[in-house]
């Protein structure tokens, strides 16, 4: 496995285990963070940094979801940019509905970080489980 497809996978390792420092030491300090277009966080892209990130999309994951997680699929690419095929799952705390919907991540990569994020989902699936 090439080294940005090793790295990609750590990062959804981190994330899976709820290590939060872990997940952020991959990200590049400037990430520019965006997510899918109709997905409720949407309204704040891009978001530039890991303070933007952590408040306006990790933050909002955690109230709004239980047990929220990803499950990558297929992970291809490299060098720069990797792409992940998975899925979201989860309940969603004030409907009490799961979630499990196809998403597709793209990720760019120099440095050994993570510089850029593109989130692609599907919002119909998304906005049943919050209704």
């Amino acid at each position: 496995m090439s080294n940005s497809l090793q790295l990609v996978k750590a990062i959804y390792d981190a994330f899976a285990k709820g290590d939060v420092p872990t997940f952020l030491g991959h990200l590049d300090p400037g990430i520019v963070w965006n997510e899918a277009e109709g997905f409720p966080y949407a309204d704040r892209n891009p978001y530039v940094g890991i303070d933007a990130l952590v408040a306006g999309v990790f933050a909002r994951l955690a109230e709004d979801w239980a047990d929220f997680r990803v499950v990558p699929g297929e992970i291809v690419g490299g060098p720069e940019v990797v792409t992940v095929l998975g899925r979201y799952q989860g309940t969603c705390k004030a409907t009490g509905r799961p979630l499990d919907v196809q998403c597709a991540h793209i990720w760019w990569l120099r440095g050994g970080k993570a510089v850029r994020f593109q989130q692609m989902v599907d919002t119909a699936g998304v906005a049943r489980a919050l209704a």
